[in-house]
């Protein structure tokens, strides 16, 4: 439970956490899991090639069974994705149903893989007991062709043709598609679903919407017998049986829609089946084993084929076709309604009072969830964002499946893959047999896991799902993920490829935020996932440090295109690359390890050897880094410029520095960790070594352990890479806005370059590297991501929370301009927070009421259909903050939710003084005023919600208006409500709850006295999420 003010408090959530969590009741047995695209996917390529996005393109999956997992707008299914639910719309003008979310191949587009449609992630629960997602479908014909034949006209110096640049919804012609779910009070095996569909344009409109229940295809690769295929059956007009051999009976039952158009006469739904098998005819010019196949739907609905569907009226794909195309369609203004049940019980009546009350409930206590995660007050904008980053991490959530000995050798009942094909990727990843839900980088564009992404991700989901969260840590440790080797799996693409170490980061900072935000202890899963990374660690030394100098190589490391050469490839001058960012990450994992080592430490004495290990460890490679002792080589620091740079070693003394200061030259600065005395105190082992290691090995000590001789604040000790001197000096250029410091964060190379590009010539070949802030102008890696110029947020976020660190040693002795050249002088905990702030002024509305993320866009900053939906973009421009790449990147992207909530609460607008202690008083008296003073908002009355239209049958039966009566006064209310439609609270829920209240009101007054008397909100606590602290008796 969140624990206020030290007070405990379950919400209706969090009880249905507690309960999955003790395995009472299965809450995300159904949840988000089908993927927004599995065309095209790894998995799903049979090619001798490895060429994924054209063995399996977007025309081919409404017609080819998926062999690895299934895709579908607004999908949900079972954990194991068996039985899945997603929906389908057709506007009378497409030549297809719109079953999918439509996107360019990485061929196709100008800047890589992109997709190309306006959806939006409203809202989502860590049990999925409620989610929202509004989609935007047009009323005219969606523009494939145009978008693939604009797109393959630009250049990669010019910015990609998006769906909004296709006046496509112009003049408001399109549906605003709301689709929610929602499970029942007591039964997590009960959804129910309701489709809203507004129409936005100016006349009357058509729309089809059909819903689709199917099962994945498992039975057609041979490892079924053929009594375990599961079956779809009509049983009434409005009802269909689901049967499955794991899942059980389950039965869909659909409601009437309200009519739309002169008659009035409720819309019926027709139940249509068919099988979810691959349409060969179509494809390969092969035979069916029966006639009915997998884009049935489409030819029967579109093409009005009839006999495509079966008339036998069952299959393992079923749909619920609803027309609303009476009188020219649905009018200006009104919406289409589709409500149904998905339940183990079957019933021949949808009591759709009962069903909008369940709706409404679940809305509910999400809105009370998702305020006790952030009960300080903050403007309206930044608490929208940070929903919306939640719900976007909810609705990444995927099932992944993957076996790589079927995958590679193929199927029993399927002709064998290409024999080449198996040294095309993944040759030596043959212990992977994965079936799990996967905490994804982006629903569509990268439906698949990455690892660095993944720890990442697991910063907000500790904050609302501490559980989940911990379980993707574990998984990615586990033998069926991790190589026997020790590497972790990097993604799809190639698992054996090298990506940061931050997985002990992450694994600690969840510990420590269950701890903080639950008051739980979880010290199990910290030892389990700690000793598997002892492996890892030991792999990274012996495979990327081959000759033993601690200073390492390692690869891409994840940031692309960041240096002059490819990284994952040999040098083509010869000599081997020495990285500063390389090894400033293994720095930081031996911190990481060592801050867990001293954690287990408390509890189990055996870990001070191992806190040790780490420690010296550390030692050594800070000292190689800045050092290079005992070799004869130059240092990767460089003394005029202030910065580190990346080498080329070519033996001896022989090393040539790269002058790119990028991102690689603040890495460095996440190796930072302060040790508390009082903890050290109480570890006499650990203790006697670190002395020991002062004093017989004073000369590694005495340059890289001056802050041991010199206490910080509060008598810690620091340990960093970085000495105070250079951290001033790395800081000077961080902090310059002509250098890395942008007005909406810290760029990954400086605007240096812009003007002052680095090459370099080998062999008549040239290799560069110059500042571009938006897309990349290359086809490295794929060409849809850059790292030299843009900001992310991922690397930010370390970034922000290294200068935590070093402002828990020093204090606030240590002041630096802040920007560079300003006259502004922050200590670094100031600092930190105003680098926060203009990472949220990358989402948040300006004064002129535009967000940098939409690029002057006057629909998505002013239309009031768009304005307050958000995409999450991969990366932003370095200048404008323009969102760049994948739309859905709530993964590290996500990360913008604990911004929001360490500093919301101070966030300055923008135009606004930059000094983060004052940069919110322009508007923190109504706050203050608002949420403490009186409670004067207490007494007032939420705003009536709207009532959806229902059924002739079920305002009959509910004695319920059409429509909401908007025009009683309030004190009438009471007496129009049905007693019973939401349960009433007890008396003792009632008691918690108002306690609770009292304990929120406190903890809010406390933080708003503090950020109005000018202290960081976090500045004594922080130290609480970073560092192993003694336990408080």
């Amino acid at each position: 439970m969140v624990q206020i003010d030290s007070h405990e408090y379950l919400s209706e959530e969090e009880k249905r956490l507690k309960e999955d969590r003790e395995r009472t009741k299965y809450w995300k047995k159904w949840g988000p899991y089908v993927a927004e695209r599995q065309w095209a996917t790894v998995r799903e390529d049979y090619s001798a090639d490895g060429d994924a996005w054209s063995h399996f393109p977007h025309e081919h999956a409404r017609s080819r069974a998926f062999r690895w997992g299934e895709d579908g707008i607004a999908g949900v299914s079972d954990t194991h994705g068996l039985q899945n639910v997603a929906f389908a719309f057709w506007n009378e003008e497409d030549d297809f149903l719109k079953e999918r979310l439509f996107g360019l191949s990485n061929p196709q587009g100008n800047h890589g893989e992109s997709i190309k449609e306006a959806h939006f992630h409203v809202d989502n629960t860590p049990t999925h007991s409620y989610m929202k997602y509004l989609y935007k479908y047009p009323q005219k014909k969606f523009p494939y062709e145009d978008l693939i034949a604009e797109n393959a006209k630009r250049g990669k110096d010019e910015k990609e043709y998006q769906i909004l640049d296709t006046g496509i919804f112009d003049d408001d012609r399109y549906w605003d598609i709301y689709i929610e779910t929602a499970k029942d009070e007591e039964n997590p095996d009960e959804l129910l679903f309701r489709v809203t569909a507004w129409n936005r344009g100016p006349e009357p409109a058509p729309l089809h919407i059909i819903p689709h229940l199917w099962f994945r295809n498992t039975w057609a690769w041979g490892h079924e017998a053929e009594d375990k295929k599961p079956k779809i059956s009509k049983i009434g007009e409005n009802a269909a049986h689901a049967r499955h051999h794991k899942l059980g009976e389950r039965y869909m039952i659909l409601s009437p829609s309200p009519g739309v158009g002169p008659s009035g006469v409720d819309v019926q739904p027709e139940l249509i089946f068919t099988e979810n098998d691959t349409n060969n005819a179509l494809l390969y010019k092969g035979k069916n084993a029966q006639p009915y196949v997998k884009d049935a739907f489409h030819r029967y609905i579109v093409d009005r084929e009839k006999k495509a569907i079966n008339p036998k009226e069952h299959g393992t794909k079923s749909a619920a076709w609803y027309s609303f195309n009476e009188g020219g369609g649905v009018a200006p203004g009104e919406c289409a309604v589709v409500r149904f049940r998905m339940s183990q019980k079957y019933t021949d009546y949808l009591d759709e009072e009962e069903f909008d009350n369940t709706m409404d409930k679940r809305k509910d206590e999400a809105d009370e969830f998702y305020y006790r995660i952030s009960p300080l007050p903050m403007a309206d904008d930044l608490r929208n964002i940070q929903r919306q980053a939640f719900a976007g991490m909810m609705w990444c959530k995927q099932h992944y499946h993957f076996i790589w000995d079927q995958w590679a050798n193929g199927d029993p009942a399927q002709p064998p893959p290409p024999p080449d094909r198996k040294a095309v990727r993944n040759l030596n990843w043959k212990h992977m047999y994965l079936d799990d839900i996967l905490s994804m980088p982006d629903s569509w564009e990268y439906p698949f896991f990455a690892a660095w992404d993944s720890a990442f991700h697991c910063i907000p989901l500790a904050m609302i799902d501490p559980d989940f969260a911990k379980k993707q840590l574990d998984l990615f440790t586990r033998e069926w993920y991790m190589h026997p080797n020790g590497q972790l799996p990097a993604y799809e693409w190639n698992f054996g490829d090298v990506n940061p170490p931050v997985h002990a980061w992450a694994t600690f900072r969840t510990f420590k935020i269950e701890r903080k935000l639950y008051g739980r202890q979880d010290l199990d899963f910290l030892e389990r996932v700690f000793q598997k990374l002892l492996l890892n660690f030991t792999w990274w030394v012996n495979r990327k440090d081959f000759d033993g100098k601690n200073v390492f190589e390692g690869g891409f490391l994840g940031l692309d295109n960041i240096g002059l050469f490819n990284r994952s490839e040999p040098l083509p001058t010869g000599g081997t690359l020495e990285q500063a960012d390389s090894t400033g990450w293994m720095a930081f994992y031996c911190l990481c390890m060592l801050n867990i080592a001293l954690e287990l430490a408390k509890h189990r004495r055996i870990y001070e050897d191992i806190a040790s290990k780490f420690f010296e460890h550390f030692m050594l490679i800070s000292d190689a880094m800045t050092y290079k002792s005992g070799s004869g080589e130059k240092s990767l620091w460089n003394d005029e410029d202030g910065f580190y740079y990346d080498a080329i070693s070519y033996g001896g003394p022989w090393t040539q520095q790269l002058p790119v200061r990028s991102l690689v030259g603040l890495i460095p600065l996440y190796a930072t960790l302060t040790l508390e005395p009082e903890l050290i105190n109480k570890l006499p082992n650990f203790k006697k070594r670190v002395d020991w290691f002062v004093e017989n090995r004073h000369d590694v000590a005495e340059r890289n352990m001056a802050s041991i001789q010199k206490r910080g604040k509060g008598n810690r000790i620091l340990l960093s890479l970085v000495s105070k001197d250079r951290l001033e000096k790395i800081l000077k250029r961080m902090l310059d806005e002509d250098e890395f410091f942008s007005e909406h964060g810290i760029r990954s190379l400086s605007k240096y370059h812009e003007k002052n590009p680095v090459s370099m010539d080998v062999n008549g070949q040239k290799f560069g590297v110059q500042y571009v802030p938006g897309d990349s102008d290359s086809g490295m890696f794929g060409g849809n991501s850059n790292w030299r110029g843009p900001i992310w947020l991922c690397v930010n976020f370390l970034l922000v929370e290294s200068l935590q660190r070093f402002y828990m040693f020093y204090g606030p002795s240590l002041q630096v301009e802040c920007p560079t050249g300003s006259g502004d002088m922050m200590h670094l905990g100031h600092v930190s927070e105003e680098i926060q702030h203009r990472l949220q002024h990358l989402m948040a509305r300006g004064d002129d009421g535009r967000r940098a993320i939409n690029d002057g866009n006057d629909i998505l900053d002013f239309d009031p259909n768009w304005k307050d939906n958000l995409w999450f973009y991969e990366f932003f421009d370095g200048d404008s903050g323009r969102g760049l790449g994948a739309t859905h990147q709530c993964g590290w992207t996500g990360l913008i939710a604990r911004m929001i909530h360490d500093t919301g609460i101070s966030c300055r607008l923008p135009q606004t003084p930059r000094t983060p202690s004052s940069g919110m008083n322009h508007y923190f008296d109504d706050i203050f005023t608002r949420h403490v003073a009186g409670g004067a908002n207490k007494s007032q009355k939420s705003p009536k919600p709207y009532h959806l239209r229902r059924t002739s049958t079920a305002r009959s039966i509910g004695a319920r208006s059409d429509f909401g009566d908007h025009e009683h006064d309030d004190d009438d209310e009471e007496q129009r409500e049905r007693e019973g439609s939401v349960a009433p609270m007890d008396e003792q829920r009632l008691r918690e709850r108002e306690e609770a209240d009292r304990h929120v009101a406190n903890y809010v007054s406390e933080q708003l006295h503090r950020v109005r008397s000018h202290e960081s909100a976090w500045a004594d606590n922080v130290g609480d999420e970073f560092e192993a602290q003694l336990d408080e008796n």
